[in-house]
């Protein structure tokens, strides 16, 4: 006797119906986490770290902490808790749906065409690409022997655009060749993190001393610390007694005036530069004790003022937005932590071994991509499996993900704060990302006779003149290749985040072949190529890079929400995020739109 076939499941179709229903599909288990496999377990976590220690950790980070030390990194440390938060809740939906992050976003009503034109806005950051600009200043720089002066030097300002143009065009050929372009950011990834943490230890354990390392650890814990502008004299008494000397020099420090620019160079009826010495040296502020660097810089703990009874301290906002830079980009920052999502599908991981990946143009045939989404049954069988798989993405994104970011903004800025004296400043637009290699090369050259390089059998090789000058040409070398990787890591990450949306969103495409999407990947990366192309010659790269994290701050507090009602809502009821989480979110939100927004009215002149 026969019996009747089982009815067909049929998927969920929450949210708007303008974005095409679910497949259903099996979920199967994670792997078992063994110590002899673990390679094999490593995924996103990996990219991303790596691609991490990126902008903020070689460009904002050194310019705030050679200024104040280790005291801001509380704000680093905030950032890269909340992105691990993000990460995992990104991922949530991938497991569960196989679809990245931002198709679950495109299924909130209204529907899909209204968020595309609220995500392009809040995208329009990496349309700036910071990171080229930055790295063909370090070319340049090894070329020419000494940091370059593109503000007065027209060559210069030819040579740098030039160089990051092609520079751009040589982070596209990792993503066009190599079958997965996951596989191919795998290996890119892997080599930069070996060859930059190696080279950040080696100074770190030969040249820097264990307060150095204490600085940057305890500043990661310093919540609180606010910059201000005070003299060193706190009590009153006329001389430097113990805890007054914060920067280090010596001195009683005094506040040191910041002179404005008064000179009108170019004729426009503005004010352009400042006046110069009797050298030709810019005199930016009154240098009352004469060693050239700007006095006056400290920091002021909010919650100790408050529980002192203290006034509420008067807050220096004058590297605000750097400081927001280097929160913003501390970890990845702004929309790209949202490939984490794709490289989860891409993986196979969860739902994603349903679907598919994209392909590279060139070694990517016979690798589809599902235009839709596959869910699971939620039942006494596919729980156990899906709770393990939040296990394994969570293990990812905080053994891997997140220890990256941390050693990955803390090594650089350990540079800074041990080869740049306290208070240092940089006014040079164009050599953000070479300021401590100048540091590095003089330590070198003469090493304190209390770091370790002085100390073992082999010192006579490990300072002098020519080692200085090795390892001035050897950081600017770990500076490229830091920003050129994190560099093609971001542009895979715009091109990734718009072409998935597209894929599922557009009735159109979902008409084609599956082996469409590296076609259509290879386009928007063409279009993208020229966008910034436009940007990069229309900006200096210091201005590219605040450009660029004051949209990724706003960028990052909105997605934050978004993904909060997205797995609140889509996900079925079993699956979707403690309230523990959802706060965590929303908290999320408002810190990034904070920052974001400080950074805006300080750039008006507001504060």
């Amino acid at each position: 006797m026969s019996h009747p076939a089982a009815p067909a499941r049929v998927a969920p179709h929450p949210g708007s119906k303008k974005m095409p229903r679910w497949d259903v599909g099996e979920l199967i288990d994670a792997p078992a986490f063994r110590a002899k496999n673990w390679m094999a377990m490593v995924g996103p976590g990996l990219v991303m770290g790596a691609s991490a220690i990126g902008g903020g950790e070689w460009l904002a980070g050194p310019r705030v902490t050679a200024r104040y030390g280790g005291e801001m990194m509380w704000l680093a440390a905030i950032s890269i808790l909340c992105q691990v938060l993000y990460n995992i809740e990104i991922s949530r939906y991938a497991l569960y749906t196989g679809e990245p992050i931002f198709s679950g976003k495109f299924r909130i009503p209204p529907g899909p065409w209204l968020w595309v034109f609220v995500y392009l806005a809040l995208d329009m950051g990496v349309i700036f690409p910071y990171l080229a600009g930055n790295a063909a200043g370090l070319v340049q720089a090894v070329f020419l022997g000494h940091l370059p002066d593109p503000e007065h030097v027209a060559s210069h300002w030819w040579w740098n655009k030039i160089t990051g143009s092609l520079l751009f065009l040589l982070a596209i050929v990792p993503l066009v060749f190599g079958g997965k372009v996951l596989n191919s950011l795998k290996i890119v990834m892997s080599a930069k993190l070996v060859l930059v943490l190696g080279f950040l230890l080696f100074l770190s354990i030969f040249y820097s001393h264990g307060d150095t390392w204490r600085q940057i650890i305890t500043g990661f814990f310093k919540f609180g610390n606010v910059p201000v502008q005070t003299h060193e004299d706190t009590n009153g008494n006329g001389r430097l007694d113990p805890g007054e000397d914060w920067d280090r020099d010596g001195h009683l420090d005094v506040v040191e005036k910041n002179y404005d620019k008064s000179v009108d160079t170019n004729g426009d009826g503005k004010p352009d530069d400042w006046q110069k010495d009797a050298a030709g040296k810019p005199i930016k502020f009154d240098d009352v004790d004469q060693d050239g660097i700007r006095d006056g810089d400290n920091v002021e703990n909010i919650f100790v003022s408050f529980w002192t009874n203290r006034p509420f301290p008067n807050i220096d906002f004058s590297l605000m937005a750097m400081i927001a830079a280097l929160a913003a980009i501390s970890g990845n920052g702004g929309l790209t932590n949202t490939p984490i999502s794709n490289f989860t599908r891409d993986q196979g991981w969860g739902m994603g071994h349903q679907v598919g990946a994209i392909p590279s143009m060139v070694g990517g045939q016979g690798i589809t991509l599902s235009h839709v989404g596959a869910v699971f049954e939620v039942n006494a069988e596919s729980m156990p499996r899906w709770k393990r798989w939040y296990r394994h993405v969570a293990r990812d994104q905080v053994c891997v993900w997140m220890v990256a970011c941390f050693i990955g903004v803390a090594l650089p800025s350990m540079l800074s704060v041990e080869f740049l004296r306290r208070g240092t400043q940089t006014g040079d637009e164009w050599s953000t990302a070479a300021l401590t290699a100048g540091g590095v090369a003089e330590h070198v050259a003469n090493p304190r006779p209390d770091v370790l390089a002085t100390t073992i059998g082999l010192s006579s090789l490990m300072h002098g003149e020519a080692a200085g000058r090795f390892f001035w040409g050897a950081t600017l070398f770990i500076g490229f290749l830091v920003l050129f990787t994190s560099l093609i890591s971001t542009i895979d990450g715009v091109i990734r985040r718009w072409v998935d949306v597209f894929w599922t969103a557009s009735a159109r495409l979902r008409e084609l072949d599956k082996s469409f999407v590296r076609i259509l990947y290879f386009r928007v990366l063409i279009v993208y190529a020229v966008l910034s192309a436009i940007g990069l010659w229309l900006n200096k790269p210091d201005s590219l890079l605040k450009i660029s994290t004051m949209l990724y701050n706003f960028a990052l507090g909105f997605s934050s929400a978004h993904v909060l009602v997205v797995n609140s809502w889509l996900l079925p009821k079993p699956l979707r995020p403690h309230w523990l989480i959802r706060v965590g979110l929303a908290l999320t939100c408002l810190f990034f739109l904070m920052l974001g927004s400080l950074s805006v009215l300080k750039e008006l002149g507001k504060i």
